[in-house]
C-alpha cells in the first residue's frame, strides 16, 4: 500500500484533534444552545422583566471578558502553528500569553460574579439570573477546564503529541464560541 496515499486518506478521515474532542465539542454546543434557547423562550414571555434584570448586568465586564477570550484564542491558535512549523519561542509566547489572557478572563468574571452575589442577585432571585448563574457558571467551568489543558500542554511541550496539542485548543476554542454566544444573549440582545 502506498504510504502517502494512507496518509493522505487518513487526514482527509480523521480530524485535527482527533474524533472524540469534536463529540465533546458537539455535545458541549448542543448543551450551552439548549440553554439559550430556553432563555430566549422564557425570555419571551416576561420580556420587562428580563430586561429588567438584565440591566443589572456589567456590560463593560463582558465585552473586556470577550476580549481576553478572543486574544487568548489568537495566541492559541498562532501557539498551535508555531509547534506545527517548529519555532518553539513563538510557539511559548502563544502558549503563555493564551494561558495570561485566559486567567484575566477567570479573574473578571470572578469579580463580576462575587458583584452579582453580594448585591443579591443570586440564583434564586428571578428566572433571568438563574439562567445567568447557571450559563455563566457552566462556562467558567469549562474555561477553569480549559486552563488546566493548556497547562498541561506547556509543561508537555517538549514531548506533547501534535494531536493532543491540536485536542487541547479545540476545547480552547469551543469556550471561545459558547462565550460568543452566550455573550449578546445574556448582555447584549434586549
Amino acid at each position: 500500500m502506498n504510504t502517502k496515499f494512507a496518509e493522505s486518506d487518513e487526514s482527509i478521515w480523521y480530524p485535527p484533534g482527533g474524533i472524540l474532542i469534536w463529540l465533546i465539542v458537539f455535545v458541549e454546543v448542543i448543551t450551552f444552545c439548549m440553554g439559550i434557547g430556553s432563555l430566549i423562550f422564557d425570555k419571551a414571555q416576561n420580556p420587562s422583566g428580563f430586561q429588567a434584570m438584565q440591566s443589572q448586568l456589567n456590560r463593560s465586564f463582558a465585552f473586556w471578558n470577550t476580549i481576553f477570550l478572543l486574544t487568548s484564542g489568537f495566541l492559541l491558535a498562532l501557539s498551535v502553528y508555531a509547534k506545527e512549523k517548529q519555532k518553539e519561542p513563538i510557539f511559548i509566547f502563544g502558549i503563555l500569553g493564551s494561558i495570561i489572557f485566559g486567567l484575566g478572563f477567570l479573574i473578571l468574571k470572578f469579580l463580576e460574579f462575587e458583584n452579582k452575589w453580594s448585591l443579591g442577585f443570586t440564583l434564586d432571585l428571578s428566572v433571568f439570573f438563574s439562567y445567568y448563574w447557571l450559563l455563566t457558571g457552566f462556562h467558567y467551568l469549562h474555561v477553569v477546564v480549559g486552563l488546566l489543558i493548556l497547562l498541561i500542554v506547556f509543561f508537555t511541550r517538549k514531548n506533547i503529541q501534535f494531536v493532543n496539542l491540536e485536542a487541547g485548543a479545540i476545547f480552547w476554542h469551543m469556550c471561545d464560541l459558547i462565550w460568543l454566544i452566550l455573550y449578546p444573549a445574556l448582555y447584549l440582545i434586549q
